[in-house]
């Protein structure tokens, strides 16, 4: 009798398939589990790790500088002046500190011997696995007025005999085979502690096109920097490479931030300051359950008490975008937490109570605030400290500790509705400006959300919603559809009658509109210009404003081409980059371009005379020397000072027909821009606009003065 397939290959499936990797080999076989990839983010994660040892130094208090060099050679050195990593025998294994942390997985000081209260290595396996993945690692020890050394091939401790081109990952090695030596290299200056760990990524492992990102390692160096105020952290590149700082020779950068996450707050904010930075602190404990090895070594199940320390800095600005980080201990959790919950979940509750004590005041009704409205404006920092904090992963994005919820909604609370309700002339100002600025959010978001629900093109004469100086098309394909909002009455008639009714509608303002840089989002919605083009458009305002709503293809601004309309275009760009942004990264915001001048030559006989319309005094000029010189007869040059001066086919032909205007696509840069001239010429910082004028004085031309 013969097997069947599945009897022969289960009896050819025995223990000797099965493979048991040993120490590092573990990691150099599956290193995308310790380090996330093989490209330049795990190069960079590799750094982050050796980098995250140096700062615990720091937030251990046993030492205030890091030095992070990328070296020409591509390798990149770590110093601290913390205290030095153990160099003396680990009795269970035998082996000095130094070979225990370098070489075993799970092996450190953090697992909650005490020598560190909050720190950013958790799990052991940092340096072991940046050990792993290089192809070569010098790790030098100051301690007890000793230098030690200590070197690694790929994991494996030995000796490289490095020759005169100095230290290589190619240098010929020399592995140790009856036991392993910790070197004395030098003698250290007493009281000197420190680790100098250099090391060389392994190509083995990572991909050819694997890059340390500058930028990125700037960033890090700087956010670290305000989260331990007091520590220095040095960047220094001597790589040399092309478009970056140290393309034409070694380059350093210091970062120190003595003001904390107050400062990393201020440097984060996108917008002008509504409130000033608050600090939010408060420190709880709670137990928990965790596995501890006994006396006989065994693991027992041990209820340990934590301490958990909230610290969170919030500012309220004038515009609608958030920007909130979040940490434990010195660790970025992009993807948030239960720390980030619990923040949210109480500036939830505080606000509806402090609306709900203020309601008649803030004139709330009966419509709730949401967590969004909230937001709206909000730059935090939100960072608790504990020791053993429980992550989703070595990547350490989330962070899992579920205790630490309710002790930050806790704190927060009590700091919060403290600040909110302060007697202070300065806070209880700024309480008022926040909440306003939330009910404002909240009444925005529900006149989307009603937009929303009747997104259903609908003209003038089908919908009162509208409001009635909207001269609508009749058209109902948004692709096709545009909006003109012109300057003044005049410029309507004129436009009436140049435009094309079936895609063309047109939205008179009134003079110049609110300056929405220095204004509350309340004052916006209750100006009828602005709260004018919202409605048209269609597509709500701030971060509900939802570009697939909006009722037109094409929005243009039509002005006069002169220094009225130039700042009339101005505010409205600066209306649309605040509260519709969206419609401008999509490339759906134009600006017409008037003409300035008509030049018309008389009829030559059968020749019929020349029409020809120029956009600067320079053009005009030109234009009319080259009719010169052909020897043509012209006509008393047009000047148009608006644009209701022109008639109507000339309107059409030269701003309105597709077939031969010209428009100016607005870019994100234009009104960047606009917003940032609004904020110097019309902000609210006096001082900057003092420079200005002074500097600017010798460069004014006297005879474009109107007088």
């Amino acid at each position: 009798m013969t097997a069947s397939p599945s009897t022969t290959s289960e009896s050819e499936y025995t223990a000797r398939h099965l493979q048991v990797l040993e120490g590092l080999e573990a990691v150099r076989k599956r290193p995308g589990m310790y380090i996330g990839s093989t490209d330049s983010r795990g190069l960079m994660h590799c750094v982050w790790e050796i980098i995250d040892n140096a700062v615990d130094e720091a937030l251990a208090d046993r030492g205030d500088h890091v030095l992070v060099t990328l070296h020409a050679d591509g390798s990149v050195s770590i110093a601290d002046r913390g205290a030095g990593i153990p160099v003396d025998i680990e009795p269970r294994t035998g082996l000095t500190g130094v070979e225990v942390v370098f070489t075993k997985l799970h092996a450190g000081g953090k697992f909650g011997g005490g020598s560190y209260a909050a720190s950013g290595g958790l799990h052991g396996v940092g340096a072991s696995v940046v050990n792993a993945v290089s192809s070569r690692l010098d790790v030098e020890v100051d301690r007890g007025g000793k230098t030690y050394a200590m070197s690694f091939r790929r994991g494996e401790p030995g000796i490289f005999d490095d020759g005169k081109a100095g230290p290589s990952p190619d240098s010929p090695f020399q592995p140790f085979t009856a036991g392993s030596e910790l070197r004395v290299v030098g003698k250290a200056k007493r009281g000197v502690t420190g680790t100098r760990i250099r090391f060389w990524t392994d190509p083995q492992i990572f991909l050819r096109d694997a890059r340390l990102d500058y930028d990125s390692l700037i960033a890090r160096a700087r956010q670290t920097s305000f989260l331990i105020p007091g520590l220095t952290i040095v960047v220094r590149d001597e790589r040399g490479l092309p478009d970056t700082p140290g393309a034409d020779g070694p380059v350093e950068e210091v970062f120190r931030h003595d003001g904390g996450i107050s400062e990393f707050t201020e440097f984060l904010a996108p917008d002008p300051g509504l409130t000033d930075v608050w600090r939010l602190q408060g420190e709880a404990t709670f137990t928990e359950t965790v596995p501890v090895l006994d006396a006989q070594g065994h693991m027992t199940p041990t209820e340990v008490e934590r301490l958990c320390g909230v610290d969170v800095a919030v500012r309220w600005g004038t515009g609608y975008d958030t920007k909130l980080k979040s940490f434990v201990n010195v660790i970025d959790t992009p993807k948030g937490g239960t720390h980030v919950a619990g923040f949210e979940q109480s500036l939830l509750k505080v606000f509806r109570k402090q609306l709900e004590v203020n309601s008649r005041r803030l004139k709330v009704g009966n419509d709730k605030v949401e967590k969004d409205d909230i937001l709206a404006g909000l730059t935090a920092v939100v960072t608790v400290r504990l020791a053993e904090p429980q992550f989703e992963g070595q990547t350490k994005e989330v962070l899992g500790t579920s205790a630490v919820r309710q002790i930050v909604s806790k704190v927060i609370e009590r700091e919060l509705t403290a600040r909110l309700t302060s007697t202070k002339r300065d806070d209880k100002a700024q309480s008022a400006l926040v909440q306003e600025k939330v009910v404002a959010e909240m009444k925005s978001r529900i006149s989307a959300r009603l937009h929303k629900e009747t997104q259903r093109r609908k003209t003038a004469l089908e919908s009162s919603s509208l409001p009635g100086k909207l001269k609508d098309c009749r058209s109902t394909d948004t692709g096709r559809s545009e909006l003109f909002i012109v300057e003044g009455d005049s410029a309507l008639g004129t436009g009436m009658a140049a435009r094309n009714s079936e895609y063309q509608a047109l939205l008179p303002i009134r003079g110049k509109i609110l300056n929405v840089q220095k204004a509350s989002v309340g004052d916006m919605l209750k100006n009828a210009e602005c709260a004018a083009i919202i409605q048209v458009v269609g597509a709500g305002s701030g971060r509900s404003f939802d570009v697939d709503a909006a009722r037109y293809g094409k929005v243009i601004l039509m002005t006069d081409a002169d220094v009225d309309g130039a700042h009339i275009r101005t505010l409205l760009l600066t209306l649309f980059f605040r509260y519709m942004r969206p419609l401008v990264e999509a490339g759906r915001v134009y600006a017409a371009v008037p003409p300035l001048h008509r030049i018309e030559t008389s009829a030559q006989g059968k020749a019929k005379g020349e029409v020809v319309y120029t956009y600067s005094e320079q053009e005009m000029r030109q234009v009319i020397a080259q009719f010169e010189r052909k020897g043509k007869h012209i006509k008393q040059p047009q000047r148009y000072k608006g644009l209701g001066e022109m008639d109507a086919g000339q309107l059409a032909e030269t701003t309105m027909d597709p077939a031969r205007r010209m428009l100016r696509r607005v870019t994100l840069k234009d009104a960047e821009n606009a917003e940032r001239v609004f904020d110097l010429l019309m902000g609210s910082e006096v001082a900057p606009r003092k420079d200005f004028i002074v500097d600017s004085a010798q460069a004014l031309d006297r005879e474009r003065i109107d007088a």
